[in-house]
Parts: C-alpha cells; structure tokens; sequence
C-alpha cells in the first residue's frame, strides 16, 4: 500500500485550507457589495496558530442560494471595534465547504485583540485571541484538552476551559471528532439517545468519505460549549486517530478494512475536512513543518506540536500476535518492540525535532503530543487478562499485585513466587511510546544532551497522569503531564470497575508503575498548565458528569504537580491539591 507522501500532505492542506486571506495592509474597507443573499455564520469564530505578529481568524460563511460568497473581517484591540487595526476581504466557496480562514498579520507581540466576519448584513459572534509574547516573559498558561466523543456525553470541559482567566491559548492534542456512528452498539453512544447526542441519518454511520468527515465537524461545531471556548482563545491543535479513523498508523487503521475502500482516499479526506474545519495555518510549498511545528512564548517556553499519528507511525504491535499455547513468545516479543527502527516521528519529523531542541532557547522545552511517553510496565498476568479481555477477576488480581509491590517497597521478604509475579512486566499500552522504545530512548537522548528542561504533553488515554520520565539507565530526563477526556469514557470503563473500587484501582496502578505520581482513571476533565521561570506547575479540573445538563466542577478530584528547572530536578514535585 503506498505511503501518504509529502506531495499528498501538501495536497490535502491546499484543498482544505478554505479561503485563505493574508493581511498586508491597514484598516480599510471591509465589504462593499450589493449582494442581497442571505449568509449565516453557522458556526461561530475560532481562532489559532497565533504567533507573535500574526494569527489565524476562521469561520463558516454560508449563503442562502449559490456556491460562492465574499465575506469581509475586522480586528481590533478593543470589543467595540472603535480601534481596527486590520480588515479585508475573503472569497470561499461549496469546494471548501464555505471555510473562511484570514492569517491576520502585522499584529504586536502579546496584544489581545478581537475579530469578527460580515456579510450581506450578517454579523458573526466577536472572537478574541492574543498574540504570542516576545522578550522577557514571566508566566504563560496552557488548557490542555483531548478527545472529545460527542454522542458519549456534553462537553462541558470546554465550558470550562472558556471561562479559565488569563490563558494564552488552548493545546488540543487530538480526538477533535470520532468517526463512528451515534448507535447503542458503538463506541461509547449507549446513553447517545437520551442525551439528544445522536448525528442525523445522513452522517449516522463511520466516516469514509470527504463529506461525512464534513457533515461531522459541522455537528460538533454547532455545539455551544466547543464554540464558546474557540470565540474566546486561539487553539493550537494536532490531529490524533479518531479524525481519520481508531488506531491510525501511517499506512492503515484498526477501524478500516478493505471493504471500506482505499485507505489513503480515506485519510487524505480526513486531513482535508480537518485543514478546512480548524484554525491552523496551511501547510505551503517551502514550509519544512507540516503539522508538526513550534510556538514561542519569549524567552519562556518554546512549544513543539509533534505528530505521532499518521506521517511516520509504523503499525502498532500486538499481543495476540505473540500468543500460543506455549504462552507469550518473550523473546521475539522483545526484539520487536526495542526495534531501533520502529518510530512514531518519521526520521523527517525527527530530523526536525533535533534542530528545534537544540536551537530553541525557552526556559521550558515542552512537546504537545498524543500519547504517553511514561513508561506504564504492568505484571504480564494483568496484561494478559486485558489482552484476552478477561476482566472478572481483574480487580482482585489487581490488589494482590499491589498489595505485593507494596510490601516490595517496604523491605519485606517475599517469595520466589511472588517476586516474579510482579516483577514480570511488559508494557501496558503498545499503541503509545511503550511500542516505540528505540525511538523514546532518542528523544530522551536529545533532551538530556542538551540539558534541556523537557515537558511532555500527552492526551489519547482519556485518563489523568504525571509520570517522571527516565531513560533506560535510570536518569531523570523530565516530566509528563497527561490530560483527562472533554467526554470519551476512561479505564474505569474499559475495565468494568465499579465506583467503589476506583480508589483500590488507583492506588495499586500508582504502585505498580514506577515513575508514575498522579493519576485519575475514572473522570473527564482538562488541564491548566502554568509555566514560570521557577516551575512548571499541572493543575488538573474535573466535572462530576458528562451525562447530565447540570454539572458541578469537582474539586474534590482537582490536583496539582509541579516541576523544577535545572539538571538533577526535573521530576514531579507533588504540592497540596488545588
């Protein structure tokens, strides 16, 4: 099957890019016309990809009749627009689904302005967006958020994250949309139905082409709480599988066989309803980034957004696949997975990865990524009751296991027996960085020979985490925060744990991983990440239920983790919950 390639990359941004206006010059008229059509702007403003002099102002103009509208824009540093500073206009057309994105330039550093679109009479909601700071920096603040599954419940965490004070911008590490249908028997939509979360009939069905991944991300942006939280904040977003289909690697899917057509048909529509539909600068001829690139935040942080999804994944491996009567195939098992050539990156993205960290000069190294770097070793007979999907006893086994580790941990003397129980590990999730172990072990090498300070950002699990990030020899490279899901159900779902066991089940996987220090297996949530020149501090929120219109913030869950600059203290640092 051939590879997406940097031409069919390129190709898809174009396509989806929308109607991409520059600014160049000063305030000045911003539509003349006499067209008498009406235009709705069905899905709110976003913005994104802010920079320091620039940033990009999206939304969806549709007219009433006809396949092309000209829309006008503004922006100013004040709500009333008595202070426009830019203004233009912008064509689109049905071949971009009617996408408007305006990369606003010319801008100063750390400015908050507000924008807005018009058209034949019609005005769209003001957004707001602040360009990146330049020189010396004191403090930045990033919401972090990941995987929101629309049928599977509200998103009330956007809502949240809207009304946080003082962000500079929302990181959005994937899972924007999911592709299946909003049926009870798919993925997390029993409840769809009764929460009024079910798409229409002509998208109920897993996506496969150009319009069905459209018709969704209009569903999902017609949601209040999602366009409330990009009318007030530029995002800075990646793609993770769910916006091409379950367990993307660079050449298939675990959610697509041959029935569903050509894979690569399906992933280029994918990429081009996502280049259309979200607030990002277009991929353009002589731009070395593509989807992965960075963001400085002045002297303070230099943020690199990777991708380890879909342009350089090999397949991920399985453990079915190493399983006979004999038991697991440990040997082979084991070459495979410390595979130095196996990657995420790609050895382009890597290449790029390299330069970046060692050119960049922010206090804080940080890397906006989909899945968790930590390593998450768990004992093989817990891993085999999860590979088997053999849950019943799990729980027991659980803390048995834990109860052993524990008495490990404190010196006490155990048997021959019990030692190898727990100390019988492999990795839990081959789907994140424990499938790639060669190519984690260069990162970390990267970091560590620089003498970086090295933050990693990680959504998929749909689960809370802070793990201290170490090499295979043992040295303390830096840290991991990982968010919870805006709505996707985490592992107390997949296990089938019961409220009351959720406590146990965190403490003895708290046990069982080392270099883990938080995590929150049960509840869907959002993470404010604040950087000074004295810390990077993780503070998590959660929302008791994604089930119900009203909801509370549970701050009985919230938490907090913290790390230290310098060489030697980059580990978390548990302090009090927030």
């Amino acid at each position: 099957m051939a590879r997406l390639t940097r031409r069919d990359f390129l190709k898809a941004s174009a396509l989806g890019m929308g109607a991409v206006a520059i600014s160049t010059g000063l305030a000045g008229c911003v539509l003349d016309s006499d067209d008498k059509r009406r235009v709705d702007f069905t899905h709110g403003v976003a913005s994104g990809d802010p920079l320091q002099d620039s940033v990009i102002l999206w939304t969806r103009a549709v007219p009433e009749r006809g396949s092309k509208v000209k829309v006008g824009w503004e922006i100013a540093t004040d709500a009333e627009f008595s202070s426009v500073v830019r203004s233009g206009t912008a064509e689109t057309t049905e071949a971009h689904d009617f996408t408007i994105k305006v990369d606003a330039q010319g801008l100063i550093p750390g400015q908050r302005y507000y924008y807005r679109f018009r058209s034949s009479g019609a005005t769209s909601p003001v957004g707001a967006a602040t360009t990146l700071p330049e020189g010396s920096v004191g403090q930045v603040r990033l919401a972090v958020v990941s995987c929101s599954n629309y049928p599977a419940g509200y998103f009330h965490v956007y809502r949240e994250v809207a009304n946080q004070a003082d962000l500079d911008a929302v990181v959005h590490l994937g899972d924007y949309i999911y592709e299946y249908s909003s049926d009870p028997d798919s993925y997390a939509s029993e409840d769809a139905r009764a929460l009024g979360r079910t798409f229409p009939e002509n998208n109920n069905r897993e996506l496969l082409t150009l319009a069905d991944y459209r018709r969704r991300y209009a569903i999902y942006r017609e949601d209040p709480d999602l366009q409330l939280a990009h009318q007030r904040l530029p995002f800075i977003a990646v793609w993770d599988d769910h916006e091409v289909a379950n367990d993307t690697w660079r050449n298939g899917a675990e959610n697509h066989d041959d029935s569903e057509g050509d894979f690569e048909q399906r992933k280029l529509a994918a990429l081009q309803a996502f280049f259309e539909w979200m607030p990002i600068r277009p991929v353009i001829e002589g731009n070395d980034e593509a989807i992965y690139r960075s963001f400085r935040f002045g002297d303070l942080v230099d943020l690199h957004m990777l991708d380890t999804r879909v342009i350089g994944r090999d397949q991920q491996l399985d453990y079915l696949n190493y399983l006979s009567e004999a038991g697991l195939n440990v040997d082979q098992f084991t070459a495979d997975v410390t595979d130095p050539n196996r990657t995420l990156l790609g050895a382009e993205q890597r290449l790029w990865l390299q330069n970046k960290l060692a050119t960049s000069s922010g206090r804080w190294q940080v890397l906006g990524q989909q899945v968790l770097m930590g390593r998450m070793d768990l004992p093989a007979e817990l891993l085999l009751a999860i590979a088997t999907e053999t849950f019943d006893d799990l729980p027991a086994t659980l803390q048995e296991l834990a109860t052993l580790k524990g008495m490990q941990l404190q010196g006490m003397p155990l048997t021959e027996e019990q030692e190898a129980r727990i100390g019988t590990a492999a990795p839990y999730n081959l789907d994140a960085w424990d499938g790639y172990q060669a190519e984690r072990e260069v990162v970390l090498g990267m970091a560590r020979q620089l003498d970086k300070n090295l933050v990693v950002l990680a959504g998929d699990t749909h689960n809370a985490w802070a793990n201290n990030l170490k090499d295979m020899n043992g040295n303390q490279v830096g840290v991991e925060f990982a968010t919870a899901s805006v709505s996707s159900p985490g592992l107390e779902d997949y296990l089938g744990l019961p409220d009351a066991m959720i406590a146990d089940a965190e403490q003895g996987i708290g046990l069982l991983v080392d270099g883990l220090d938080y995590l929150n297996i049960n509840q869907r949530g959002y993470m404010v990440v604040t950087f000074t020149q004295e810390e990077a501090r993780a503070n998590w929120y959660f929302v008791d239920t994604v089930k119900s219109r009203e909801y509370t913030v549970d701050n009985s869950r919230s938490a907090a983790r913290k790390t230290l600059p310098g060489a030697g203290h980059r580990k978390v640092v548990e302090i009090q919950p927030t």
